[in-house]
């Protein structure tokens, strides 16, 4: 799985023989189970995942109570909960597998020993995540103004492998419309 983080990094720029053997040093390999939280809401995050394979949610409690899905994270992204990583405060969301996932982690002391160490790679994960930001406010804002219907033909158009990957249940939440409607919806497109 180090490798896949590796050949991930590559693709923005090249790593050396002896950088690579840190940076795969550095992170360590964890799975987890459809459900599993790998992070916590009300918690300070300490972690900084990389997704080898599977599908990550993030999640929010609303005001009543109930888990709402905010954002779907897929393999070769990172996943953090940013403001909370960065700035060491609690955070309101928290981070779930919505299917079997395995990810390298990293605590936040190494991630900074690993700065000090290799100082090219925090500019080159700020880019990625940069970028990986403004993809998502993108995606996010695709939604806005549209009804339930458009939202799901979107989805499906604009991410369908999470759809196929995650349960439906996922989908109706993210999409902010019930299961009931999303069956609907499901059966008179087809």
């Amino acid at each position: 799985m180090a490798n896949q983080l590796v050949s991930y990094l590559e693709f923005f720029q090249s790593i050396n023989d002896d950088d690579k053997v840190l940076i795969t040093k550095a992170f360590e390999s964890r799975s987890f189970t459809e459900g599993n939280h790998l992070f916590y809401p009300d918690h300070i995050c300490k972690e900084l995942f990389f997704i080898c394979k599977g599908i990550l949610r993030i999640v929010v409690q609303n005001e009543k109570g109930n888990e709402v899905i905010h954002y779907f994270l897929k393999e070769n992204q990172f996943c953090t909960i940013l403001k909370s990583f960065n700035n060491q405060t609690k955070a309101a969301e928290g981070i779930q597998a919505a299917c079997n996932v395995e990810v390298l982690a990293i605590s936040k002391p190494k991630l900074l020993d690993l700065y000090e160490r290799l100082p090219y790679l925090k500019g080159l994960l700020d880019q990625i995540t940069q970028q990986a930001l403004l993809d998502k406010i993108e995606l996010r804002n695709s939604y806005l103004g549209l009804d339930s219907t458009a939202r799901y033909k979107l989805f499906i158009m604009q991410q369908a492998d999470v759809a196929m990957r995650v349960p439906l249940s996922d989908v109706a939440s993210y999409l902010g419309i019930t299961q009931q409607s999303l069956s609907r919806i499901r059966k008179n497109i087809r």
